[in-house]
């Protein structure tokens, strides 16, 4: 208060002292915080209190929520047409598809074609959400990765396996024949085996042997009774003669 009206006093007056005293309201620190010793430093660190860490993580613990996607109309028309091909077929094979040229694909598709055998596209998970509860859930294991089926209303495993020759970048998994699941060995095997006209053919011509040989061993025991009898006759008539012959 004395410093504000010695200073209005000089204001009147005209003069300004060359020093002035100001008085600030903060004190001055005069006190700092100590650092930490090294070697405490390091002792607070060893014993510093580590929490244990449970042995299932939390997000193995917590179920994940996921929202459940609304089927739509390409959906079910795509688990129908699905549907429809394991219904009119009699042959469904599944292949893992590598990489594949687009005029590779044309070439092979065309060459399939001529035996009236159509390559499928399907997304995995339609053909989990279709095959799911039908009596082909055992295929489901083959459709892993970037997959197709090769489908045909008649048998035609050999023919498939004539044009797949050539295309390597294709690898048979499996196949449903006639509601039979087949592995790959299955597949080869089963296109050894001849057609079935041929099979027909075999087992007529066996039948017919058979019928023949069963023929003959039932006419060979009377042709040989009768031939003993004749035998038999003559050698009666024979002695017959020589009697009167001896008599006279």
């Amino acid at each position: 208060m004395a410093t504000c009206t010695g200073w209005w006093v000089a204001v009147r007056l005209g003069w300004l002292p060359t020093l002035q005293s100001v008085r600030h309201r903060s004190k001055a620190v005069t006190r700092h915080r100590k650092a930490m010793h090294f070697d405490r430093q390091k002792i607070m660190a060893v014993t510093e209190y580590i929490a244990p860490k449970p042995a299932v993580p939390e997000r193995c613990i917590v179920p994940r929520m996921s929202k459940k996607e609304e089927e739509t109309g390409l959906d079910r028309l795509r688990k129908k047409e699905l549907e429809n091909v394991f219904r009119e077929n009699k042959m469904i094979a599944v292949f893992h598809k590598n990489t594949l040229l687009a005029q590779e694909k044309l070439a092979m598709r065309h060459k399939l074609i001529k035996h009236d055998i159509h390559l499928k596209f399907f997304s995995n998970r339609i053909v989990r959400e279709t095959l799911s509860s039908s009596r082909y859930q055992n295929l489901l294991p083959l459709f892993i990765g970037h997959s197709l089926l090769m489908v045909s209303r008649e048998i035609k495993v050999k023919e498939m396996l004539q044009v797949l020759r050539r295309t390597p970048q294709i690898y048979l998994l499996g196949a449903c024949i006639e509601n039979t699941i087949l592995s790959k060995e299955g597949v080869i095997n089963y296109s050894k085996v001849p057609p079935m006209a041929v099979s027909h053919g075999e087992l007529v011509n066996s039948l017919t042997l058979m019928l023949s040989e069963t023929c003959s061993m039932v006419m060979k025991s009377p042709l040989l009774l009768t031939a003993l009898l004749q035998q038999y006759v003559k050698e009666q008539s024979a002695k017959d003669v020589e009697k009167p012959d001896q008599a006279c």
